[in-house]
Order: C-alpha cells, then sequence, then structure tokens
C-alpha cells in the first residue's frame, strides 16, 4: 500500500513539476532546483548538479517544486529580488510567458490524465453488465434502504434518462445526489430521490452501503477453503444452500444477511447435493463468513472495444469527467450540502484507496484520476498554488502593471498558511477515521 502510494504520488509530482520546468526552459528562463518532496531546512535525501540545476530528493513528502529564478514563491528567497531585474529571471519576461510557464504543471497533469484513460480503454475497453439483462434487480445496503429502496427492485433510469450499464446505479451523477431514481418493483413503477447530502453517509461506509455493484443473484457453491469453517460443516463444490436457521435462502443476499446477524455464532444448514438433502451446522466467523467461494448467477458482461483513436475520446471524456466531478463536489462543501471532513481526504485515504495488492490496472487508473484531482486542485485561485499565480498574472495583464513584490510577498506567506492548515486537516481527518474504524 505504502509503496503504491510513493510510486503513484512521485509520478504525479515529478511530471507536474516537469511542465513547470520545460515551460521556464523555453523561456529561457533559469531554473535553480528540482525536487521530489519538500528539502525542508535545507535536508535533502540525496542530490545531484547539472548544468547548474539542483536535481534532489527532499525528505518532507508532501509534493515537490521546481525552484526558478527571480519567483516569489515557496522557497521565499526574498534576497534575489533585491538586485535589478536579469533576463533570464522570471520577473523580467511577459506576463503571458509566464502565465504558461505557471500552467506548465496542470497541463501535463491534464495531458497524463488524458493519456492514461486513453491507453486503458485502448488495452481493455469497456466492460459493464447490461441492465436489459439484470434478473433479480438490485441489493441496495443501509444506505439504499434508508432512502426507500427494496432488494428486488429494477432501477429503470436515472433522472429520466434510461439506464443502459448497470454500473451507473452507483456512477457520480447519482452520487453526487438530488438524482430522481425510476424503479420498477413488481408490477408497479415508482420514482425514489437519493438526498443531496448522501455523500456524508458514503463517506463514512462504503458505496455497497448504497447499491452492491454486483446485482442480486441466485448462487451455489463454487470452492471450498481448506480449514475453514464451511469445509470443517463438510460444505463441498456444487452444493446449493436452500434454508440458514429456518430461513428460505434464494439469493446470495439473503444467505450473506443472515450470516451478519450471527457473526461468532452457529447457523443451521439445509444444503442441496445433487438428489440430496443435508443438514449441517456451521460455525460463523468475526467477520460473518463460511469460507467458501460461490458461483453466481450473473448475466455476461459486455465489452466495447476502441480503436487507436476512437479510444482518445471515451479516455478524454473519462478524465474530464473526473475533473468537473471534483467541481461539482468542491461546490456541494461549500454550499454546505457536504461536510469538509466527510469529502476531503489525505495521504493515508489515498493509500487506502490503492489497497494492499498489486492490480496495475486499478493502479493506473488511480494515478489518472488522482492527476486530475492534482490539476483542479492546483488550478484553486489559493496563493501558493499554481491558480493564485494565474489569477496575479492575469490581473497583472488587465492592469497593465505588475503587483508589487511586497503584496505578493504577503499573499506567499497567507497562501502558504491556508495549504498548512489544509493539510493539518486533511491528516488528522485521516488518522481520526482510521481510529473511529477500529
Amino acid at each position: 500500500m505504502v509503496g503504491q502510494l510513493i510510486l503513484g504520488l512521485s509520478i504525479l509530482v515529478i511530471l507536474h513539476e516537469l511542465g513547470h520546468f520545460l515551460a521556464a526552459r523555453a523561456f529561457g528562463i533559469k531554473v535553480e532546483k528540482f525536487y521530489l518532496f519538500f528539502d525542508a531546512w535545507g535536508i535533502s535525501l540525496f542530490k545531484f548538479n547539472f548544468k547548474g540545476v539542483e536535481y534532489g530528493i527532499g525528505w518532507l513528502p508532501l509534493g515537490g517544486y521546481v525552484k526558478i529564478a527571480g519567483m516569489i514563491d515557496e522557497s521565499m528567497d526574498t534576497d534575489q529580488l533585491a538586485g535589478p531585474p536579469q533576463p533570464w529571471e522570471f520577473r523580467s519576461k511577459p506576463a503571458w510567458q509566464r502565465l504558461i510557464v505557471m500552467m506548465g504543471g496542470v497541463t501535463v497533469n491534464i495531458i497524463l490524465g488524458i493519456f492514461i484513460f486513453w491507453v486503458l480503454t485502448i488495452k481493455y475497453g469497456e466492460t459493464y453488465i447490461p441492465n436489459s439483462e439484470i434478473k433479480y434487480g438490485i441489493v441496495p445496503g443501509s444506505i439504499g434502504l434508508r432512502i426507500g429502496l427494496e432488494a428486488g427492485d429494477k432501477i429503470t433510469a436515472i433522472n429520466g434518462r434510461p439506464v443502459v450499464r448497470f454500473d451507473e446505479l452507483t456512477s457520480t451523477e447519482v452520487l453526487m445526489g438530488n438524482a430522481d431514481l425510476t424503479v420498477q418493483r413488481g408490477d408497479n413503477l415508482l420514482h425514489v430521490k437519493v438526498p443531496v447530502n448522501i455523500l456524508n453517509d458514503l463517506a463514512d461506509l462504503t458505496i455497497d452501503q448504497f447499491i452492491s455493484r454486483l446485482p442480486r443473484t441466485k448462487f451455489a457453491i463454487d470452492s471450498v477453503v481448506p480449514n475453514s469453517n464451511a469445509n470443517k460443516a463438510g460444505l463441498k463444490s456444487g452444493d446449493s444452500i436452500l434454508s440458514a436457521n429456518g430461513n428460505k435462502i434464494v439469493f446470495f443476499d439473503q444467505f450473506k444477511s443472515i450470516l451478519q446477524k450471527n457473526e461468532n455464532k452457529t447457523v443451521d444448514l439445509s444444503i442441496k447435493r445433487g438428489n440430496n438433502l443435508i443438514q449441517s451446522t456451521a460455525q460463523v466467523d468475526k467477520d460473518g463468513a463460511l469460507g467458501f467461494f460461490a458461483k453466481y448467477d450473473i448475466p455476461k458482461e459486455k465489452t466495447l472495444t476502441y480503436g487507436f483513436l476512437g479510444s482518445l475520446p471515451v479516455g478524454a471524456t473519462k478524465a474530464w469527467g473526473t475533473f468537473t466531478d471534483d467541481a461539482k463536489g468542491l461546490g456541494k462543501v461549500i454550499k454546505g450540502e457536504v461536510k469538509a471532513n466527510k469529502a476531503f481526504g489525505g495521504p493515508v485515504k489515498i493509500a487506502t484507496l490503492f489497497g494492499s495488492t498489486i492490480d496495475w490496472v486499478h493502479f493506473w487508473t488511480l494515478v489518472g484520476f488522482l492527476s486530475m484531482v492534482l490539476a483542479f486542485t492546483n488550478l484553486l485561485p489559493i496563493p501558493a498554488l499554481d491558480g493564485g499565480h494565474a489569477l496575479f498574472l492575469i490581473i497583472e495583464m488587465i492592469k497593465g502593471k505588475p503587483l508589487s513584490d511586497k503584496f505578493l510577498e504577503r499573499a506567499q506567506i497567507v497562501g502558504f498558511v491556508i495549504l498548512i492548515t489544509l493539510m493539518v486537516f486533511v491528516f488528522g481527518n485521516d488518522i481520526f477515521r482510521q481510529v473511529m474504524k477500529k
């Protein structure tokens, strides 16, 4: 988990800073340092000089930076600005060139995000379960049940638009809240409204507590884990469980629910094996499981494949969707519809998203997602972020003269304080979440 986090963030930070570096060099601006992570108080883990630039790895893993000559940045090196502007300094260049330099990192992150989703689409296409082929409906979790969904419901439309893919039911269009779900329940058609603040509940739980990502399904035992409680109870591959503690079992979610209600207890099972009916008692473990893999009765997945160029708009749409979802999410926080402590996460939260096992498709999907998140975050008009620098440059271009160095220095300090406060908040929030889970 830690290894994937460090690798993923290193890729994103290096390429982001490379965007600034290349743009600066293209306009003849001197770059003094290029660092992955911060070398706070001058302490670095590794460094070397090449063609007048100090490259290194800092000890504080909170991002990275390039130190550009003649620029007021996080280094707060004001001594350099005391002398007259030099032709190779940032401050001596036209505002439009400086704006391009400041937007270089965001531009690279957007290009990287689009590129990753493009390549993944070329390689794997798009795989989904057609919603029209769902036999037994959905399995709502605690949040889904609370808003009025029931097991077996079939959701046919979202905001009046027919649902084509089953995974659309847990798309951001729904999870951002205020979505109208058209539900077929038996012979009746009804509407269920998704609360505008549903993200508050999802932040503490999982998406499966809204609607399971697998449709409702019948099941049989596929294989039994050696030395598990299922093995000790005599369960075998091909067995079907007809009842548990006297409750009729048809679908897997029914069986799972009974096991979860009987954690660390025993359950009486009625099992069909071929033409025989067998009775057995099994011990349920502390996680509400017996120890077998199930074979599900779910529709066959459909895969759409695209050509080299045809994959580009598909990948770009996925990347842009991540960017716009970030904007919508921030808007919900500003409007008070979602609590800040539910919406924001830091390195600990990101590490848990990577998971403790290596799945390269998941890894690159998450890196593409985080690249777009990094682009959006850096565009925020906060001093010390790229967006703050860009805002001041746009103001300069409108006024026709630069803002004073004293103003920029103070703005940089204010921005730095804001960022440190946010970092403390997200770190503390991450730690609190982990403590509460335990």
